[in-house]
């Protein structure tokens, strides 16, 4: 059979949700039984990420085995923990509020200089903190919610929501993973505000970005794609826009490597050692 001529240029960034959604619901169980663990726990923000994750996580291994862990800082916005218990009740899932706020303030006592970007890494880092500790409690196995326009932007704290060891979300553009909340009936209250990491308030992903994510997630699909800016210019697309978004690419790399060891023999973990499984 002759396959279809389609004009040159990345995959569409549109899904087949149904599909996604079944694969990913696969993936987890197949890492959760691999991995010799049954409950799941995950940091439920409020945001369409943490929720989609929510969702996809009670189908793959039941309502009873996921662990929603809510969160607030002192100065997070109270629509937060009130569109996270939405997708607690929907899904009936078990639940758990801690205020992380004596904990960083704790630390930032001592810390008078501190910029609001140093304040949210503490706070990002105090929830990882916390998620862990939650699963060693639970014996359960912590799922991390980002997706994959923030991280080929880099736009998330480093050892802190890149940590958890299983992420479904992580290889679908933001726009895509709206389009998979959309499908599995997330609250639309979630779906349609706008994102943000709630770390400093009246913050937003797109204000922080100086670019929608739906700019910047066709741009990324051509630049991953293999297609340079110069391709992209002679296309149409804004040049200006191409640059912020592969500055930020570039720029961000060491972010999502594993730390850079010293190589001293022939089985350095993550060099010359590639298993996907250990012995």
């Amino acid at each position: 059979m002759r396959a279809q001529t389609t004009p040159a240029g990345p995959p569409p960034l549109e899904i087949d949700a149904e599909l996604t959604a079944g694969w990913l619901a696969s993936f987890l169980r197949e890492e959760f039984e691999r991995r010799g663990f049954e409950k799941a726990v995950l940091g439920l923000s409020g945001g369409v990420d943490s929720a989609v994750t929510a969702y996809l996580s009670s189908e793959a291994l039941g309502a009873q085995n996921v662990v929603a862990v809510r969160m607030p800082y002192r100065t997070s916005n109270p629509d937060s923990l009130a569109h996270a218990q939405l997708v607690i009740d929907q899904l009936k899932i078990q639940s758990r509020t801690i205020d992380i706020s004596p904990a960083v303030d704790g630390y930032l006592a001592t810390e008078g200089d501190a910029d609001p970007a140093r304040r949210g890494n503490v706070m990002a880092r105090e929830r990882m903190i916390v998620l862990f500790d939650q699963s060693a409690k639970y014996h359960a196995l912590p799922v991390g919610t980002g997706n994959k326009t923030e991280r080929l932007l880099g736009y998330f704290t480093w050892h802190a929501d890149d940590s958890p060891p299983i992420n479904p979300l992580g290889d679908l553009f933001k726009t895509q993973v709206w389009q998979l909340a959309r499908f599995l009936g997330v609250p639309d209250v979630i779906v349609s505000k706008p994102a943000s990491a709630d770390l400093i308030e009246g913050q937003t992903d797109e204000r922080d970005f100086g670019i929608s994510y739906a700019e910047a997630d066709e741009i990324l699909n051509w630049l991953v794609s293999g297609y340079s800016p110069t391709v992209l210019d002679a296309r149409g697309f804004d040049p200006a826009k191409v640059e912020l978004v592969r500055k930020r690419l570039a720029g961000t790399h060491w972010k999502r490597k594993l730390p850079t060891v010293a190589m001293l023999s022939a089985t350095g973990i993550g060099e010359a050692y590639l298993r996907p499984v250990d012995y």
